[in-house]
């Protein structure tokens, strides 16, 4: 089940319909063979749900199904925007406030309503509104920069980097919706600027925001050489630090989706187990691990703490002692020097 059609699988509490797999774009061949297969299975002429899928009622299903109720049934002219519009568009919601539905309409008041419902005022609407299985919505660009220009920074850099992994948008997509955005736009530029494509998960990206901020190196784009211990839990993954001859490992936590329906795409097969190109060097060993837990990010001085404790001890195995160039330097001593035409002083 892809994404979108996982969104609307929420909001019908756990079924859907073959206009919604249509609409989320399943041909119906693939609607016949995914029923003929046992993939899917029917539960009434036209409904269908996931074989075996265990349905959980959460905060992010409650959200969707009050906001496709208010969206098909309520007035017209509202368009789901900020963190609703990001629940549409199938991106995490980890660390967004979804007690309220977020409008955005040309009329009317804006602020808290009855039933939950913030409404945001803006006339004319601005540009980014789409339609998706006739519900409105702003694109997945403008709902991130809202977000980011109203939200805590940590949550909107996940939810940034899950839409640049996804290839829903891209830098220069968020630049300019950010630059359109009504009230924010600085907020949202400095939360936008200090996220990147690398992050695969929520857990991943909370943890490169922890490095960034604390001012640690940047991790290295390539796998660390890791031997068969290390490399048996599929549920961690890890950050090699190449100079520091230290891997940080972590859980791998509400991992983001991406168009690409195969578990195993040959690129990142070749990336993770691909000899090494002819007269490349042998990469070192690392000395040292660092473990980071899930629970562990809520506490980011300890993070840091734990990971610049992993750099000392590897520094400590192999003597070597790496200096930051943007480190402070002491000003070198001067010779007092006595003015032009000042004879010297006795003694």
């Amino acid at each position: 089940m892809n994404p979108q059609l996982s969104v609307m699988n929420q909001i019908r509490g756990g079924v859907f319909t073959r206009a919604d797999a249509r609409a989320c774009g399943y041909p119906d061949p693939d609607i016949d063979s995914l029923l003929d297969t046992g993939g899917w299975r029917r539960i009434r002429p036209g409904t269908y749900a996931p074989h075996q899928t265990l349905t959980l009622v959460d905060d992010e299903m409650l959200h969707l199904r009050r906001l496709y109720h208010v969206l098909r049934r309520g007035e017209p002219g509202l368009i789901a925007s900020h963190q609703s519009a990001a629940a549409l568009h199938a991106l995490p919601l980890w660390g967004l406030d979804l007690t309220h539905l977020h409008l955005t309409t040309r009329t009317g008041r804006a602020g808290l309503h009855a039933g939950g419902i913030h409404r945001h005022v803006r006339d004319p609407v601005g540009p980014g509104v789409t339609v998706w299985n006739k519900l409105r919505l702003v694109s997945p660009a403008r709902a991130i920069a809202e977000v980011a220009a109203t939200s805590p920074l940590a949550p909107a850099v996940v939810l940034t980097e899950a839409a640049l992994y996804a290839g829903l948008v891209t830098p220069a997509d968020l630049k300019r919706a950010a630059n359109h955005l009504a009230t924010g736009p600085a907020r949202a530029h400095r939360a936008l600027a200090l996220a990147g494509a690398a992050s695969a998960s929520v857990a991943e990206s909370r943890l490169r925001l922890i490095l960034t901020e604390a001012g640690l190196p940047t991790p290295s784009p390539s796998l660390p050489p890791l031997s068969e211990e290390h490399c048996m839990d599929l549920a961690t993954c890890n950050l090699w630090f190449p100079d520091e001859r230290t891997v940080v490992e972590f859980e791998a936590r509400n991992p983001f989706w991406t168009e690409e329906f195969d578990d195993y795409p040959s690129e990142a097969a070749d990336r993770a187990f691909g000899a090494l190109a002819p007269g490349d060097p042998e990469p070192p060993e690392p000395l040292e691990y660092c473990w980071i837990s899930w629970p562990d990010l809520d506490d980011p001085t300890q993070v840091v703490a734990d990971i610049r404790t992993a750099f000392t001890r590897a520094s400590r195995r192999t003597g070597i002692h790496h200096f930051s160039p943007d480190r402070p330097r002491r000003s070198p001593r001067r010779h007092l020097i006595p003015p032009a035409g000042v004879p010297d002083q006795p003694g």
